[in-house]
């Protein structure tokens, strides 16, 4: 197998004019747009839409009037959205249908979407993403960090890097490498990494520091988030793979 990374907005941008029939990517907004997708799929959610627009989200709760509308611009909730982006609020009772928009995660979501695969991913369910992976070894898999507005985001990073870790006999090019040397840096530390970004000093700041405490926790759901379609189902597999444990 041989693992990839896009480590910046920029580098998506010119990801839906690339040929990904035979890679499998996963995303990762670790603060906070996929850890909050994968806590809500855990929590009851059937179905999430990322959307890359405000516009394309209330278009879907139009046409999906039962959906939460949940998302960010700047790190806010957008007026008028039933929810933020931050994963506390998607806990638990959640209904069906989940549309969410946030700055960057969904963006990179969608960015993807002509892929062979395309998984979410967060240091919550790197576990359940190692094990998906080994089942299903892709050709290429590629690792896609939200990053930021335009910049790239250390926590996407260390996690994409702990995941390439745990394929020591992948061939990884430059960019993996990279990745998994800024894991390497903090290596278990979760919580010190992500407390270590611009991020998580950001939402300490405001103060959300669960948030990032939530979303430094490795490993604790089996929960494999699938987009097909527009979107975003829990991997099967995953599910049975939790019961027979």
């Amino acid at each position: 197998m041989k693992i990839d990374a896009v480590l910046s907005p920029p580098e998506i941008d010119l990801l839906p004019q690339s040929d990904l029939r035979q890679t499998t990517c996963v995303i990762f907004d670790v603060l906070r747009a996929t850890s909050s997708i994968l806590t809500a799929l855990t929590n009851g959610a059937r179905e999430i839409y990322p959307a890359s627009t405000i516009e394309e989200a209330l278009a879907l709760k139009a046409r999906m009037p039962d959906a939460l509308l949940g998302g960010e611009r700047h790190g806010e909730r957008i007026d008028g959205f039933d929810a933020g982006n931050s994963p506390l609020e998607y806990r638990e009772n959640m209904p069906a249908r989940i549309i969410t928009t946030t700055t960057n995660g969904t963006v990179a979501l969608r960015a993807c979407e002509a892929a062979r695969e395309v998984l979410v991913g967060a240091l919550l369910n790197i576990g359940a993403l190692e094990a998906r992976l080994l089942r299903h070894p892709p050709e290429t898999l590629l690792l896609v960090c939200a990053g930021t507005f335009r910049e790239l985001a250390l926590e996407d990073v260390y996690a994409a890097g702990m995941l390439c870790a745990r394929f020591p006999d992948a061939e990884l090019t430059d960019a993996a490498l990279t990745a998994r040397a800024l894991f390497l840096r903090f290596r278990e530390d979760s919580i010190g990494a992500l407390q270590h970004s611009k991020n998580g000093r950001v939402l300490g700041s405001k103060g959300r520091p669960e948030d990032v405490r939530w979303c430094s926790q490795v490993s604790c759901f089996n929960t494999v988030g699938v987009m097909r379609a527009g979107a975003i189902r829990i991997d099967p597999e995953a599910v049975r793979d939790s019961e027979g444990q």
